[in-house]
């Protein structure tokens, strides 16, 4: 199998990072220092067809694949990581939830304004006391006459505050654990969800991180997605796209640094040449390529393999485990090369640097990733496989 970019990749890729170098670059310290979400900006990526990346043209959507989807996030990573952030939880997590699992009217009623960006989406599977162990959520669904009544807080929720429609899941039988969890499809026209606490982040802080709150929450009956406790099963299938993404984002937040740092190396002069003729910054900068690449080979094995059909939860934990690591190492890589100018806010290694560390925490740690990669390698080993 041929891994890599095609032609009309490298088309898209090129017009993705041409929109980022003219709308995104010249505003990304100052939305980084304010913490200010670019809502407008959405709408305009929207018109790309950047929102509705997975989404079938007969939906509204630009009907493009994983692959295609690793170029855009890249490209978009590589400038600002929080806006690729947002992206990919719009595209990967309520609108991938709802295209994955929603009945043929929902997708009907909610992707085509997904797509275009006139909506813009959140997910909530996280609470303040449950993140990786799902089970342990409290946020419930009690069945009413014609629907359910939800009550609860998810947390660090991505457009919790500006989000039109999210899709949460929470607990219809709380004695089952996550056999108990069911999703359900949220919308402004219903009273009950607001948004919280919006949380101050290191990194990331143009992408709007906040509780999203539940009060005797009516969704009707026609908002369930599936059938009633089967939502933590779809979440898990959600994950394994939506990890491709944070691997893709990943690697734009590493080429960004890596990039940063070549053209400050071949810049700054010591000893009168370019500390990029040193070999201590040649190393460096070789060892940063080596692995950016091998970042890139295994998200897009994940993607080609998810695209084709036949892709593996174990492919998805592997990309994003190790791209992620390979993010944050190449931030702080980028920031030693810059040296004291590193350091300073005006230059833009220490945002990658920053921005780098959610990725090994956000949609299951670096941590839980290798949980997945182990257990599959025991599960081959005794199979013989």
């Amino acid at each position: 199998m041929a891994i890599g970019y095609t032609e009309d990749q490298r088309v898209l890729a090129d017009t993705v990072k041409k929109f980022a170098d003219e709308r995104i670059r010249p505003h990304v310290n100052d939305w980084d220092e304010r913490e200010y979400f670019p809502a407008d900006l959405f709408k305009e990526m929207g018109d790309l067809g950047l929102l509705g990346v997975l989404v079938p043209e007969n939906y509204g959507g630009s009907g493009y694949r994983y692959v295609d989807y690793v170029a855009i996030l890249e490209e978009l990573a590589a400038v600002c990581g929080g806006v690729a952030l947002g992206v990919a939880a719009h595209n990967s997590l309520c609108t991938g939830h709802i295209l994955q699992h929603g009945s043929e009217a929902q997708k009907h009623k909610y992707l085509p304004k997904l797509a275009s960006g006139e909506h813009l989406g959140a997910w909530g599977l996280t609470e303040p006391g449950s993140g990786s162990d799902s089970g342990a959520m409290i946020s419930t669904a009690k069945k009413v006459d014609g629907g359910w009544i939800l009550n609860g807080t998810k947390n660090f929720i991505t457009h919790a505050i500006s989000g039109d429609v999210a899709v949460v899941l929470v607990k219809t039988e709380p004695d089952l654990k996550t056999r108990g969890i069911s999703a359900f499809i949220l919308d402004r026209s219903m009273p009950g969800w607001s948004g919280g606490k919006k949380e101050q982040k290191v990194g990331m802080r143009c992408s709007e991180t906040a509780q999203l709150v539940m009060e005797d929450c009516f969704v009707p009956d026609d908002n369930l997605i599936g059938q009633v406790n089967e939502g933590f099963k779809q979440a898990m299938m959600v994950l394994d796209g939506g990890r491709i993404s944070i691997a893709a984002l990943s690697l734009g937040i590493a080429r960004g640094a890596f990039d940063a740092a070549c053209d400050y190396a071949s810049q700054r002069h010591q000893f009168k040449r370019s500390i990029d003729s040193f070999q201590g910054i040649q190393f460096k900068l070789a060892d940063m390529g080596t692995r950016i690449d091998a970042a890139r080979l295994l998200t897009l094995r994940a993607a080609e393999n998810k695209d084709a059909g036949h892709g593996k939860t174990v492919e998805c934990a592997m990309a994003k485990y190790y791209a992620s690591e390979v993010a944050v190492w190449a931030g702080e890589e980028s920031v030693q090369i810059h040296g004291g100018y590193g350091y300073l806010r005006e230059y833009p290694a220490e945002k990658f640097w920053r921005d780098a560390k959610l990725c090994t925490i956000g949609e299951g740690t670096s941590e839980v990733q290798k949980v997945v990669i182990a257990r599959e390698i025991k599960r081959q080993r005794e199979s013989g496989y």
